[in-house]
């Protein structure tokens, strides 16, 4: 795994600039005082770099002794300062990489060429980076404060330890609250979304005080909707917080604005409920610590008429007035709000405030519920995928978190299914494995009866909040539901549900229709369908987590099983023409070491098939030369049979009704030898292939499994390590507890394994080789030979020059099937 670039003459960042003369420290070395000497008694790198760089009339330099350096830090942040009219434009976003030598820390400016590094989560915390030159810039906003600049990097492997216990050598480094080395803002982002707060800037220290109302004069919302028009002056406002959204962050390069953030807050009286909107460092301030249900005293408040556009919330209780015309606005100055948090105690009756009605929901009920229904659920995880991500909007920076969940509630054998997003709650979201009580409000129902399979999940909206933790105490406890689903939890001390838990893996879902009519109708792109020629660059330009599902049009001319034992090996070398290429995501990012490494991952016992817990209905096919039956691991097993091929080209086939259905050789084979016949051909090819193999233009093989593709049994006392498995990469470096486990260790939810698919492309110039889940590519192998198909492929970079693609569904365009 490499970040290696050339030798670049003036990259964006310092491109033209000529540098101040700065005051310097005695040592002549920007940026503080340097250390001679370590503790250890040994020079540190990073000092003599800097050294050398001061004494370079060109103020960059490639290190005279290149040696490898830990990185403790990747933190994000807004680029700003920098001309946007500019060819090519700066990225939106630039990066502070913390580095460790051994003796001293340093913060260092990564140069934006080399962003997609942290894109493709090659450039990641807790590795070795070997950095191959580098340049000071100067901040002129900070007095002799000078900016090493990483220009070329080496990343290399992951390290076993790094000791955190280095100091900085620039005593600014280790300022609180942490502020960037570029740019005017105040703050860092979390690394790969915007939703999530991060960094010492948040607050959670605001506590519940006691308020003397003797001179406090207080109005309705229902009296100020109808006078605030004419008010220069507000009165307070004695509100219950009813829901709270997740953050918005709007910051752009070109606004002068500290903590650009939003939130709302829907909020209520006897009266009415209204949107409250807090503005900016008000977010950071407050955010963290108010909860819904607190009871709020708001003063010196402005109101605005509301935005149009903007859909409310429900409110919890239906008789009480939705104010929809107007909106309060906090801010932290023009006028600065005051926020006042009355303690539960305090609280009159007399005042009437509203109490929280939730909207639970049980699994038995989800069957009857409409579409778009909001509602709440509680229940035991049994489930929970990785972190995955996807673009808000093509061609831009900003992403959205989200990860799969089950959910059991013991009133169905089926589970809730739930695409969960982050809700700025990063505490939870990055901490959430099975065996947990959860409870999520103010979900949204996604059904469609028509479409087969059938659609059915829940997934979070603006103001959902989720609950792990600390359930004593919350509103919902009194719940009817929600005391039932205690009581039963109470009486399953050994339950399915708690043995079957999974985590992480590829996760096949939402399915895809049943044709291609259906498919084409349900998405929403510029082009339905990816020339295979242009794969590889879709596959490129993922970034890190990013999953996505595109369609491809050829001809299937290649398919091979691939057994559970041997699901890691690069089985499909004999298919490979010479010269075929194996693509990665980044060509400029890779390791030196890759082909060693990768040879002694394929040795490495895997398998890769997604999970199939209580509740998760998982259908595969067992075959052999007499007999076939399809098998439905789940609660409500049955043995369907299935027709009996006409030929024995067909034995391959046979008709699914979910895209997820897998092969199992090793039974088909045990039972063929058991009854003295031969077992089923792991290969099919077709002449097609044999004929254009070796005059391909190019070949793309992505069917390696890699151990973040394969779903694992969850172990509770490992719970810790599971989780980070699964979760986004880190900011900042957390020391492991102990010699971590390798994820190999853990078994994993399925023992089947699975195809290799040959897919040439229609002009017959190009192939590619994703995996496949689904038997209907093995219906189809009878009608193959230079039949036209679609297939639907799952892409996704697990990160460090990883792609995973797999073959979800194929129809016969011909037919709609």
């Amino acid at each position: 795994m490499s970040g290696e670039l050339g030798q670049p003459q003036a990259g964006p960042s310092h491109a033209g600039l000529e540098f101040p003369n700065p005051e310097r420290s005695r040592s002549g070395v920007p940026g503080g005082v340097i250390r001679r000497v370590g503790a250890q008694g040994r020079r540190s790198w990073i000092q003599k770099v800097l050294e050398q760089i001061t004494d370079s009339p060109l103020q960059w330099v490639t290190p005279s002794e290149v040696v490898p350096v830990a990185v403790l830090a990747v933190q994000r942040y807004l680029l700003e300062d920098e001309p946007r009219d500019t060819i090519p434009k700066p990225p939106l976003y630039c990066y502070d990489v913390t580095i460790s030598d051994g003796v001293y820390q340093e913060k260092c400016y990564l140069d934006p060429s080399l962003n997609f590094l942290v894109y493709k989560n090659i450039l990641k915390v807790g590795i070795e980076m070997k950095i191959c030159r580098v340049s000071c810039l100067y901040n002129e906003k900070r007095l002799g404060q000078g900016i090493l600049c990483i220009d070329n990097v080496h990343c290399g492997d992951t390290l076993e330890a790094i000791s955190l216990e280095t100091p900085f050598r620039n005593s600014a480094h280790k300022e609180i609250p942490e502020r960037p080395l570029r740019g005017g803002k105040s703050h860092y982002l979390a690394l790969w979304n915007n939703e999530d707060p991060y960094g010492d800037i948040w607050l959670t220290n605001k506590q519940p005080e006691e308020h003397n109302f003797n001179n406090t004069k207080i109005i309705s919302l229902s009296h100020l909707e109808m006078t605030w028009a004419n008010r220069r002056n507000f009165p307070a406002l004695l509100v219950r917080i009813l829901h709270k959204s997740k953050l918005r962050y709007y910051g752009k390069p070109d606004k002068k604005m500290i903590e650009p953030y939003q939130t709302f807050l829907e909020v209520a009286d006897s009266s009415g409920t209204v949107s409250v909107i807090m503005w900016n460092a008000l977010c950071p301030e407050w955010y963290k610590s108010l909860r819904v249900g607190l009871v709020l005293l708001l003063q010196d408040y402005s109101v605005k008429k509301s935005y149009p556009f903007r859909m409310q919330p429900l409110p919890v209780d239906p008789q009480i007035k939705l104010i929809s015309t107007m909106e309060i606005c906090l801010n932290l100055r023009d006028p600065p709000t005051n926020i006042i948090i009355i303690p539960e105690k305090q609280v009159k009756p007399e005042w009437r405030l509203p109490k929280l009605n939730h909207r639970f929901i049980t699994r038995s009920e989800l069957d009857d519920v409409p579409e778009n229904y909001i509602c709440d659920v509680i229940g035991i995880l049994i489930f929970v995928g990785r972190v995955q991500r996807s673009k808000k909007k093509e061609n831009r920076e900003d992403f959205w978190s989200y990860r799969w969940i089950h959910i059991a509630d013991g009133t169905s054998e089926q589970p809730f299914i739930e695409e969960l997003f982050s809700t700025s709650q990063p505490e939870i979201f990055e901490n959430i494995y099975p065996m947990t009580y959860f409870v999520c409000t103010q979900l949204k129902v996604v059904r469609n009866d028509h479409q087969v399979p059938k659609l059915l999940y829940l997934t979070t909206t603006n103001e959902s909040r989720v609950f792990i933790t600390g359930h004593r105490g919350q509103p919902y406890t009194n719940d009817t539901k929600v005391k039932n689903f205690i009581h039963w939890i109470k009486t399953r001390t050994d339950s399915e549900e708690v043995k079957n838990t999974v985590i992480g893996g590829y996760y096949p879902y939402p399915p895809v229709p049943e044709t291609f009519t259906k498919y084409s109708s349900s998405v929403k792109v510029e082009s339905l369908l990816t020339a295979i020629s242009e794969v590889r660059k879709e596959i490129e330009d993922l970034q890190y987590r990013e999953q996505k599902r595109i369609a491809i049009q050829g001809i299937i001319t290649v398919i091979k099983y691939i057994p559970h034992a041997s699901a890691t090996e690069n089985a499909s070398a004999s298919e490979t023409p010479r010269g075929a290429n194996q693509p990665s995501t980044s060509q400029a990012a890779r390791r030196e070491n890759q082909s060693q490494e990768r040879d002694n991952n394929n040795k490495r016992h895997q398998d890769d098939d997604p999970m199939s817990s209580q509740g998760f209905q998982t259908a595969y096919t067992i075959l052999n030369p007499t007999k076939k039956k399809r098998i439905v691991q789940g609660p409500n097993a049955k043995q369907v049979p299935v027709p009996q091929p006409e030929t024995s080209a067909q034995t391959k086939g046979c008709k699914p009704d979910m895209p997820n259905i897998f092969l199992n050789r090793e039974s088909a084979s045990a039972s063929a030898a058991g009854k003295g016949r031969r077992p089923i051909s792991d290969r099919w090819e077709s002449q097609l292939w044999k004929e254009k193999k070796f005059a391909l233009i190019d070949h793309l093989h992505y069917s390696h499994v890699y151990p973040e593709s394969i779903p694992r049994k969850f172990i509770f006392e490992q719970r810790k390590f599971l989780t980070e498995q699964f979760n986004s990469q880190p900011a900042k470096y957390i020391p492991p507890e102990g010699r971590p486990p390798n994820l190999d260790d853990f078994k994993s939810a399925r023992s089947l394994g699975h195809f290799e698919v040959t897919i040439l492309g229609n002009c017959m110039n190009y192939s590619c080789v994703p995996r496949a889940l689904a038997s209907d590519i093995i219906k189809a192998a009878s009608k193959l030979d230079k039949a036209h198909i679609v297939g639907i492929l799952d892409i996704c970079n697990l990160g460090n020059d990883k792609v995973e693609v797999y073959l979800h569904r194929i129809y016969s365009p011909t037919n709609d099937s």
